[in-house]
């Protein structure tokens, strides 16, 4: 009886209504988010400019970190148009090096990434129109160079 009695308990336990959904809360919104956002934009200016100034590799260091930053800031379902516009100024410089030392199937893949992004993006704006037509350039750039 007792036994009974016990998994008439247990049953009606688990008949309860489930507790309430988390609420969600977007990554895009977070601190750690922003900052990445403009810790990658300040790697993508060392790289530049190590670029400009002939240090191939400082910049190729500075690449390198901002990689890790893309990943994370890509890692959510609904990156900003910052976060966007970082990690493809940071592909756009890993082409552009790697177009430099003649790896051109490697660097048109980062232009056709950037390619891809900004035909996809929405909503279109001035801003993504110029950086899908850059991205269109370097692939024409790098089609060119293979042909030299």
């Amino acid at each position: 009886m007792r036994r009974t009695a016990l998994i008439a308990v247990l049953l009606l336990a688990g008949c309860g209504s489930p507790p309430p959904p988390a609420k969600a809360v977007d990554p895009t919104t977070e601190a750690w988010y922003g900052r990445t956002v403009e810790d990658l934009a300040a790697a993508n200016r060392e790289a530049e400019a190590d670029l400009a100034a002939g240090k191939r590799d400082e910049a190729a260091a500075a690449i390198v970190r901002g990689q890790g930053m893309e990943q994370r800031l890509l890692s959510v379902s609904r990156p900003t148009l910052a976060a966007e516009e970082a990690v493809s100024d940071l592909e756009r410089l890993y082409g552009r090096m790697l177009l430099s030392n003649r790896h051109y199937g490697w660097a048109r893949l980062a232009f056709q990434k950037n390619l891809a992004r900004w035909r996809h993006w929405v909503p279109e704006t001035p801003e993504t129109i110029r950086r899908r037509q850059q991205a269109e350039g370097d692939i024409a750039d790098c089609d060119r160079r293979m042909t030299e």
